[in-house]
């Protein structure tokens, strides 16, 4: 049976960095995010007795070691639905892969509502966050609709995500603002082995909690200035924890250092807007819907920028009728 599904990436605004189990994915801490409209990935997956291997196609390209990640995957979805035909994967992204915008969340959200109902299953949103958190811990967060968290679990079936308000809930926007379309030097799943060596990793897990229920907060009332004071101080932790890694994990470029300034500089204009980054270059401007257009001129003005992407809330991973072969 063949099958397609578009997934969002989704931008967390408290964000998780480490894994206490890596076999199952389970993260250090919680985590907060919202899913992206401009930023996604189509997967169709057919399972027939006609392929004698599975064929995985990213991009346009067959990339061995990303294949055997995806295989990996189409493994688990085979022995919940106890079948044994190979598959053939296509994927595609309308963005750059591998520059800290979460091509792997969308990626294997896609890859897991595609191949779940190719396999004939019939999942819902939790079980299959927790399919997709098997593959890459994000993806779960791409599942539900919206604002959602990732609740912090122990076990495999504590640990999914959930939506907390609808993609309507509240008009914001993130404004992906991207500098570079070179791939990251470390990927984020070898980086995040490396947290234990940060000194300061300890002190950030004690107060993860209280960041994830004041961020919550801020988004039911709808207190944007709180909001993004709280998710650009939650990036710079982060980034100041795998600065601190042995070895050091350095993802920002200075084009990205720049906008960092501009955006305080713009702030301390009248402008509200904030950022965050994920673990790459690429950076995201989050700033309320009236003011997008006021944003735009500023980033023009800009030399280093090679492309700007305005989102707003999104819906989680969806089922689609266009496949991609």
């Amino acid at each position: 049976m063949k099958k397609t599904a578009i997934a969002p990436t989704n931008i967390a605004f408290i964000k998780y960095w480490g894994r206490k189990d890596e076999v199952l994915r389970l993260p250090t801490n919680g985590s907060v995010s919202m899913n992206l409209s401009g930023l996604s990935t189509t997967t169709t997956v057919e399972f027939d007795k006609k392929y004698s291997k599975d064929e995985v196609t990213i991009n346009g390209i067959q990339n061995e070691k990303e294949s055997l990640r995806v295989i990996k995957h189409l493994d688990r979805i085979r022995r919940l639905a106890n079948i044994s035909e190979k598959a053939k994967v296509v994927s595609t992204n309308n963005f750059p892969s591998a520059t800290g915008l979460s091509s792997s969340a969308s990626g294997f959200a896609a890859l897991t509502v595609a191949g779940c109902a190719a396999a004939g299953l019939k999942l819902n949103t939790k079980e299959l966050s927790i399919l997709a958190r098997q593959g890459s811990g994000s993806s779960c967060r791409s599942i539900p609709d919206g604002f959602v968290e990732w609740v912090d679990g122990d076990t495999s079936d504590t640990s999914y995500a959930e939506s907390i308000f609808p993609s309507d809930y509240w008009d914001i926007a993130d404004i992906v603002v991207i500098v570079s379309n070179e791939k990251k030097d470390v990927l984020s799943s070898e980086g995040q082995r490396l947290v234990g060596t940060s000194p300061f990793m300890p002190a950030r897990l004690k107060h993860m909690s209280d960041k994830i229920i004041q961020c919550k907060k801020y988004i039911k009332e709808k207190d944007f200035k709180s909001f993004g004071e709280l998710v650009e101080s939650e990036a710079l932790e982060l980034h100041a924890i795998m600065l601190t890694s042995q070895p050091s994990l350095i993802y920002w470029l200075p084009a990205t250092i720049s906008m960092m300034k501009l955006v305080k500089k713009w702030r301390s204009e009248g402008l509200p807007v904030y950022f965050t980054v994920n673990t790459g270059q690429d950076i995201h401007l989050i700033c309320e819907k009236k003011d997008i257009s006021s944003l735009e001129e500023k980033l023009k003005t800009v030399q280093d920028i090679k492309k700007i992407i305005i989102n707003y809330p999104s819906h989680g991973t969806a089922l689609t009728e266009q496949h991609l072969f």
